[in-house]
């Protein structure tokens, strides 16, 4: 059997069963540091299989290639700090998750008590 034909038969298997909005966010606390470290390797590789567009700049409608040379040889600092940058906009985006599972568990607290 193949993998495609396994994707598919785990819902039927496990009846249609997922893990409600606590077990996702009870997760994501367990496993921080993994979660942040698996998202910037995603980053490192989408950038190094150049799945990432090249910047354009636009101006009255006409597209420009943005080039500089300049912009594309790295020195061990600009890699740091775009490295520091990757980790910023993960952090960031974790913590807007979180923000997220705070409200939902405010609003299920809410209706558990009606």
């Amino acid at each position: 059997m193949g993998a495609s034909n396994n994707a598919a038969q785990l819902p039927c298997t496990i009846g249609r069963l997922a893990p409600d909005f606590k077990t996702i966010a009870d997760f994501r606390q367990d496993n921080g540091e993994a979660i942040r470290r698996v998202c910037r390797e995603f980053v490192m590789l989408c950038r190094k299989l150049a799945l990432f567009m090249e910047p354009f700049v636009a101006i009255d409608g006409s597209k420009f290639k943005a080039v500089n040379n300049h912009d594309k040889n790295f020195t061990r600092a600009k890699l740091k700090r775009r490295l520091e940058q990757i980790d910023e906009s993960i952090e960031l985006y974790l913590g807007q998750i979180a923000s997220a599972d705070r409200q939902e568990a405010s609003v299920a607290n809410t209706e558990a008590e009606r």
